[in-house]
């Protein structure tokens, strides 16, 4: 990857504004494309002078161009056209498949791969939205980088190319001119961040503020909370993840939640662990542990008040949780992640 040093001569683009150039193919997601487009079209409006960005959706032809949302989107130009221009950004979004169990896999098409190779070359820049991680992958973009990508197709990323250090944690990353980023509303805080690399924080906490996100999230923000867990298969299950994080300060015991849900107590523990991969005491307290961090994050509530109205009881038992849920303490949390006024 190049910086970039002048615009195509048939482009009529202020030499201040940046290129950025968006991978199209079929079956891309939607908001892939659409999301950060609205965050650098905010730069402009922000700014007094002729600064910004110039945003351009590239694919193989210039016909629509048919999104996992069943939207037709137009390319600008085809990746024959923009090889022919002085890309600052390369921004690759993702697609994904979903078999007959649910599982979701991300999807690498080899013709699309080797044009954002190709393209990689005339880019200061190439960032990833989501699963468009494993399209970098698949072009050697991440080899001995460490990267992100949306939590469910993490494991595949892993499994496939065990020379990138995956993280499945951080809203995105950035490893050295190659940017990652997790999904799928993440692409606004990637979009972001490459703005306040660009432009500076202040500028970027501006366009956040007209996006109505009260705060640039940084990198290391996890992307993992409770409610993010794969959907249960059975209304049981279901009905009591309800009933827990609707009466987090109610006891729950295993007993109690056996009650609720009219089996044995050895019975629920196997449905936990078939369904949700945990035990009923873990999971109740990883629930406990995400209303904590919404009100550590939103309000300026004291520690003994968040750890009565979530369920902990005491102080102790609250920062006891959240060392080993998070690996910090809630003073801490508040301090890194705190977005404003309760």
């Amino acid at each position: 990857m190049q910086k970039p040093t002048s615009t195509h001569p048939g482009d009529a683009v202020a030499p201040a504004e940046r290129l950025i150039v968006i991978v199209l193919f079929e079956g891309v997601d939607l908001l892939d494309v659409t999301g950060p487009p609205e965050v650098f079209s905010l730069v402009r409006r922000e700014t007094d002078d002729a600064t910004g960005y110039r945003v351009v959706l590239a694919a193989e032809t210039a016909g629509p161009v048919t999104t996992a949302a069943g939207v037709r989107v137009l390319p600008d130009l085809t990746f024959d056209e923009a090889a022919g221009r002085a890309i600052d950004t390369l921004l690759v979004p993702g697609a994904v498949e979903v078999d007959r169990e649910r599982r979701v896999s991300a999807v690498t098409d080899p013709a699309v791969v080797a044009r954002v190779k190709e393209l990689a070359v005339r880019a200061r820049r190439v960032a990833s939205v989501c699963v468009g991680a494993h399209i970098l992958a698949a072009a050697g973009l991440l080899d001995g980088r460490r990267a992100t990508t949306h939590w469910s197709t993490a494991h595949q990323l892993a499994a496939e190319y065990p020379e990138i250090e995956v993280d499945a944690d951080p809203i995105f990353i950035r490893a050295g001119d190659v940017w990652t980023g997790a999904g799928i509303s993440a692409c606004l805080d990637l979009s972001l961040a490459l703005v306040a690399d660009d432009f500076g924080e202040e500028l970027a906490l501006r366009v956040a503020r007209q996006l109505v996100m009260y705060l640039k999230r940084p990198s290391g923000q996890s992307q993992f909370s409770v409610p993010l867990e794969p959907v249960s298969t059975t209304r049981r299950i279901e009905d009591l993840r309800h009933h827990i994080t609707g009466n987090l300060t109610a006891p729950l015991t295993v007993a109690d939640l056996a009650a609720h849900a009219h089996v044995g107590e050895r019975q629920l523990t196997r449905i936990f662990k078939t369904e949700l991969g945990t035990t009923p005491s873990a999971y109740v307290e990883s629930a406990r542990v995400e209303r904590a961090r919404n009100r550590l994050e939103t309000t300026d509530e004291t520690l003994e008040r968040i750890a009565s109205t979530c369920g902990f009881g005491t102080t102790d038992t609250l920062v006891r949780a959240f060392r080993r849920q998070l690996d910090t303490t809630p003073t801490e949390y508040r301090r890194r992640f705190r977005t404003g006024q309760g």
